[in-house]
C-alpha cells in the first residue's frame, strides 16, 4: 500500500466501514477503483454516507470533483459509486445502501442469486423498504438494476472498466457470503465477505478460491485482499457463527500457500498484503478485542505477510 496516486499501484481502496458490528456508524464498506480513476465500485454497503464522510475529512478522495450544487458526499456517492457488490444480506453489509437508496442514482446491485434473492424478497419488498429494485414486490421504483452473477464466472462490472468474479463462502449454517476477485487490466484484487475457515464450515469454498487464485499470487498479479477476522482466539469454534479467527486466517492462509507452492521450500506470501476486517467490538469492561486480534495475528504471522488494519475513511493504494 501507499499514498494516493503513487506510481505502480494498481488499484486505490477507501474504507468506508470496517467494524464488525455494534456501531451502526461503522459497518463493513469498502469503495474500490482502477488506481488513477474516481469511478469507484463498493464492495458491501453497511456504512456509506458516514464512510464517505469521513473519507473526505481525511483528503482519501483526492482527485474528485464534486458534480454541480450537490454536497461533496452526495456527489460521490450519486456519480462516483458506480454499483454495489453485496457480498450477502445480512444488515450490516447492507444498511447504508438502504438508507441511502431515496438519495441515490440509479445503478446496479450485483450479486449471487441467493443474495439477490434475499435483498429482494426481505429488504426492497415495500413492507421494510419501499421498492427501489427492478423486480419483487409491488411497485418497482427502478432504481436499482439487479445482476445475478454465477459462481466462478467473470463478469464486466457495470461502470466501471474492472471484471469481477464471484467465489461462494460458507458463512455459518446452510448461509451463503460471496468473496469477488476484482480484474483491472492484469492487476487482481479480491475482496472477502464473512467466511469461516473450511475446517469448522465443513465446507471446502476457501480450499476452492485459494486454488484459483494461486496462480496470481505466484505471478504476482493479485495486489491485496481483504479478508475478516471477527473474533481473538479464545472464541470457541462452535461460536464463530461463520467467521474467522487470527490462528483460522493464518491456517487457511497456509493452505493459499500451499496451493501456490506445495513444496512449502519457498516463502509465497511473503509481504503480501492484507487488509484485515470486521472485528468486532465488545461491551466487556477492560475488554479490547481489537487490540488481542492484532497482536495474535502478529504472534501468529509466521508467513511474512503484511498486514493492514484500515480505519474508517483511510485510503489504501495497492
Amino acid at each position: 500500500t501507499g499514498q494516493a496516486g503513487e506510481p505502480g499501484k494498481s488499484f486505490s481502496v477507501v474504507a468506508l466501514g470496517v467494524a464488525g458490528g455494534l456501531n451502526e456508524q461503522n459497518l463493513s464498506s469498502f469503495l474500490i477503483a482502477p488506481a488513477g480513476s474516481t469511478d469507484f465500485v463498493a464492495l458491501d454497503a453497511g456504512s456509506v454516507l458516514g464512510g464517505i464522510k469521513k473519507g473526505l475529512e481525511k483528503g482519501s478522495f483526492s482527485g474528485v470533483t464534486p458534480a454541480g450544487n450537490v454536497s461533496p458526499e452526495g456527489s460521490i456517492l450519486q456519480s462516483n459509486i458506480k454499483g454495489y457488490l453485496i457480498s450477502h444480506a445480512h444488515l450490516d453489509h447492507i444498511s447504508g445502501l438502504v438508507i441511502g437508496s431515496p438519495d441515490d442514482s440509479s445503478k446496479v446491485i450485483m450479486g449471487l442469486e441467493s443474495t439477490i434473492k434475499s435483498i429482494e424478497e426481505n429488504i426492497f419488498n415495500e413492507k421494510t423498504w419501499p421498492n427501489f429494485g427492478d423486480s419483487g414486490a409491488g411497485f418497482n421504483i427502478k432504481k436499482y438494476h439487479y445482476v445475478k452473477l454465477a459462481p466462478d464466472q467473470e463478469v464486466a462490472m457495470t461502470g466501471s472498466s474492472m471484471m469481477v468474479r464471484p467465489f461462494p463462502l460458507s458463512h455459518g449454517k446452510n448461509f451463503v457470503s460471496t468473496a469477488y476477485l476484482l480484474k483491472s487490466g492484469e492487476a487482481y484484487f479480491l475482496y472477502l465477505g464473512d467466511t469461516g475457515p473450511d475446517e469448522v464450515e465443513k465446507s471446502e469454498n476457501l480450499k476452492k478460491l485459494w486454488t484459483a487464485v494461486a496462480p496470481l499470487v505466484k505471478s504476482k498479479a493479485l495486489k491485496g485482499m481483504i479478508i475478516e477476522v471477527s473474533f481473538p482466539n479464545d472464541k470457541p469454534d462452535n461460536q464463530l457463527f461463520g467467521h474467522l479467527t487470527p490462528k483460522w486466517l493464518m491456517k487457511e492462509l497456509h493452505n493459499l500457500a500451499s496451493a501456490v507452492d506445495s513444496t512449502g521450500k519457498e516463502n509465497v506470501l511473503k509481504d503480501f498484503s492484507i487488509a484485515v476486517t470486521h472485528m468486532k467490538p465488545s461491551f466487556i469492561k477492560g475488554a479490547n478485542p481489537e487490540e488481542t486480534i492484532k497482536k495474535e495475528l502478529a504472534d501468529g504471522n509466521d508467513l511474512g505477510v503484511k498486514l493492514l488494519f484500515p480505519d474508517q475513511g483511510d485510503r489504501l493504494e495497492f
